[in-house]
């Protein structure tokens, strides 16, 4: 047992692997404690889990080995797979979600997650871009880990991809159905635009969040596809 891993819980939900491990996708429980979260990632009968729970304490526990297809993201696609359980790391942070009394992340939480997070990409070289919430491989079903996830700081730790700040001059999208398109080249399920859209404001804007197309998110996904085609998004 590493380090960064205080308790091993192994579930019986999983299965083999189809694609090698490219992605890292987190997720929050949504139930009143991390024992329940335990309880049901352990459950034949729920047939749910993930490879990691991290409670709001900052305790980790492992429930399937990274080897192994844990079942976590469900339904879902991201950048051409379709099958994102075989392809990604799922990570459950333990939280009462929107449906329980929405509320910041702990600081301990984070504090464990950050190592955890920096030695799985490390591990299987997972691009910044990868690593991804489950609302973003779930658009139309999902909105966790929401909106005060602190992408932000994770980014400063080149886990994942900024914010971009710098945006270019200029509207490149004439229409909605261009931007449509561009975000599907990013890595979106469009099926359901508007909450394609609304995932994407989740989180890259995540203070206004209304699955509307406006200049500002136009402007932000334009950049990242900039930064990704300069090289720049890794």
């Amino acid at each position: 047992m590493d380090e960064l891993v205080h308790h091993e819980r192994p579930s019986p939900n999983f299965n083999e692997r189809t694609l090698p491990i490219s992605m890292v996708v987190i997720h929050y429980t949504e139930m009143e404690s991390a024992d329940a979260a335990l309880e049901r990632l352990c459950d034949p009968d729920a047939g749910v889990s993930a490879h990691y729970l991290i409670s709001e304490a900052g305790e980790v526990t492992r429930l399937v080995a990274e080897d192994k297809r844990a079942w976590h993201a469900g339904t879902s696609y991201w950048r051409g797979h379709k099958d994102v359980n075989s392809a990604s790391i799922g990570i459950e942070l333990d939280h009462p979600g929107h449906a329980l009394g929405y509320r910041e992340f702990s600081d301990a939480q984070f504090a464990a997650l950050v190592p955890l997070v920096a030695r799985i990409v490390k591990e299987h070289d997972i691009p910044r871009a990868n690593v991804v919430g489950h609302s973003d491989v779930a658009p139309a079903r999902k909105i966790d880990p929401g909106e005060l996830f602190p992408w932000d700081r994770l980014a400063e730790y080149g886990l994942c991809l900024p914010r971009p700040e710098k945006l270019e001059l200029g509207d490149p999208f004439d229409n909605d159905g261009a931007f449509y398109l561009a975000l599907e080249r990013f890595g979106y399920d469009v099926t359901d635009g508007r909450k394609a859209v609304e995932a994407f404001q989740r989180r890259w804007r995540p203070e206004r969040i209304d699955g509307e197309i406006d200049g500002q998110i136009r402007a932000i996904l334009f950049q990242l596809l900039l930064d990704r085609d300069r090289g720049h998004a890794r």
